[in-house]
């Protein structure tokens, strides 16, 4: 674990991740074996599962499945198993179910009717032996240990490592396990990143705004999540495309704009939005790139850099948390366990 002489659970769990996604790639010859059944079963559509962070993850998870494998990508709606009662036909399906505790009635229910349609159901999970875990066909384990904190960081950043490695795995995308090889050690290089000037503009914000595209998009809205319950502060994940039309006309000096750039053909859209932020004297927080406004790490693979921007992203959030009086462990209305049906 880097060792930032941390006191909350928030920021002792993110200053594991390095280590959760180290082990991942340790472990990673069953889920090479598993890569090579899947790829077996030619399936024509993955759907994926998954609530709050674990559905960022899912989204980190659909850019990658259409990029290296070629397949279209859902997410599903478990209220249509759970509240509407329609049986969704899944045969020839790759089914991914991700959550923390998989103990959430409606995923559970999901899992076990997509198996039953005839998907091959995948969990990606911290907690193995959950109800989750029992129906799903394939489990791969997170190991990311015991979470208390409410806010989820190092099983987030481990759900989409291991979703990168399974899809690296199919693809046979040998660059990509090299860059998540080098992921722990980037991933420890971060945590050091000071972000704290996005924090600043934070408390008398209306509201906040956080931009990425492609694979930068979970993170993106996996960080507005953070905010929202964390700092008790409205904030909204956008495509930097999509930023700049409707919602445009709700950026105001009074709602800061975090944009997340990772070195690929999603950058220019970024770009073009930073430059339109600046013509009207609405200064961006750029993070990536080769001009990039924050603390960077330097740019290597986009996949990976945007798990990478969670790291300072999550420490940013918890000092802030704890500037602003909060208690970032234990935002007001929220337990650990989401139960949706």
């Amino acid at each position: 674990m880097t060792d930032l002489g941390l006191g909350s659970a928030m920021a002792q769990e993110t200053a594991e991740a390095p280590d959760v996604v180290a082990r991942i790639m340790a472990s990673r010859a069953d889920l090479a074996a598993l890569a090579v059944r899947l790829q077996r079963m030619d399936f024509d559509v993955a759907v994926i599962c998954g609530r709050g962070s674990s559905g960022h993850a899912g989204v980190h998870l659909r850019y990658l499945l259409e990029t290296r494998i070629g397949v279209p990508v859902s997410a599903t709606a478990p209220s249509v198993i759970t509240s509407l009662k329609r049986p969704v036909a899944l045969r020839r399906a790759l089914f991914i179910v991700i959550s923390q505790s998989g103990r959430s009635p409606d995923l559970v229910a999901a899992t076990m009717a997509a198996r039953r349609e005839g998907a091959a159901t995948v969990a990606i999970l911290n907690d193995i032996a959950s109800p989750v875990a029992r129906a799903a066909e394939w489990v791969l384990p997170l190991e990311a240990g015991l979470e208390r904190s409410v806010a989820a960081t190092k099983s987030v950043i481990g759900s989409m490592a291991l979703g990168a490695l399974l899809v690296a795995l199919l693809a046979d995308d040998h660059e990509l396990v090299a860059a998540l090889e080098r992921l722990p050690g980037r991933l420890s290089q971060a945590l050091q990143l000071d972000w704290d000037v996005v924090g600043r503009s934070l408390p008398m914000a209306r509201a906040a705004f956080i931009a990425g595209r492609g694979y930068g998009l979970g993170p993106a809205r996996e960080i507005a999540l953070k905010m929202a319950e964390t700092l008790r502060l409205p904030a909204l994940a956008y495509s930097a495309a999509e930023l700049l039309h409707g919602p445009r006309a709700a950026v105001t000096d009074q709602t800061p704009v975090l944009a997340l750039r990772v070195g690929d053909e999603t950058a220019e859209a970024v770009d073009a939005l930073v430059a339109n932020l600046d013509a009207s004297h609405l200064a961006a927080h750029l993070a990536g790139g080769p001009d990039s406004r924050l603390p960077w790490i330097g740019d290597d693979h986009p996949v990976t850099d945007a798990i990478a921007m969670l790291a300072p992203a999550y420490r940013m959030i918890e000092r802030t948390a704890l500037a602003m009086g909060y208690d970032p462990d234990n935002p007001p209305h929220l337990k650990k366990v989401t139960e949706t049906l």
